[in-house]
């Protein structure tokens, strides 16, 4: 009983340190590639949190900027048209990239640059747009009509 304990320990330790990882990594890629990045890089940490203090004392504070920064985003009604217009020209952006139309007269580079990635890149920016779009529906239930969430006060900008 206690080896299988151990083993089901070290397991379920590989997996979190795996998914981790991989989230981590993937979000550091997504940065610069279409992509949720800093959503994959903030759940990498919530994983890792489980095992390591570092990436607990890391969440923490990205935690409360995001939450700060979703009541900010939800405050007036503009804002959250903006974002909501954002992420469908988000989307639509995919479903072009997804369709690949022909390359256009005025394009100056070699055709092989005109919306390069193909169904990948296409189907990235649509899964980030519906993301965006769910996060803006759970801020606006979350945040809306209530007062702003604190920052950490080593964060304060001199604009608040």
């Amino acid at each position: 009983m206690a080896a299988r304990g151990r083993v089901s320990g070290w397991v379920r330790r590989t997996g979190i340190e795996v998914v981790g990882w991989t989230l981590v990594v993937l979000g550091v890629a997504a940065l610069v590639l279409p992509g949720p990045g800093l959503l994959m890089l903030a759940a990498g940490l919530a994983v890792l949190s489980q095992q390591y203090h570092w990436a607990r004392r890391y969440l923490k504070p990205l935690k409360s900027n995001a939450y700060h920064a979703a009541a900010l985003g939800v405050k007036t009604i503009p804002r959250i048209a903006a974002s909501c217009a954002s992420a469908l020209l988000i989307m639509t952006l995919g479903v072009v990239w997804i369709l690949q139309p022909a390359v256009p007269s005025w394009w100056f580079l070699e055709d092989r640059w005109w919306l390069f990635g193909g169904a990948g890149t296409g189907i990235s920016l649509i899964v980030s747009s519906i993301i965006a779009l769910a996060l803006i529906v759970y801020s606006v239930r979350r945040f809306r009509g209530r007062p702003m969430p604190a920052r950490p006060s080593g964060l304060r900008t001199e604009t608040e």
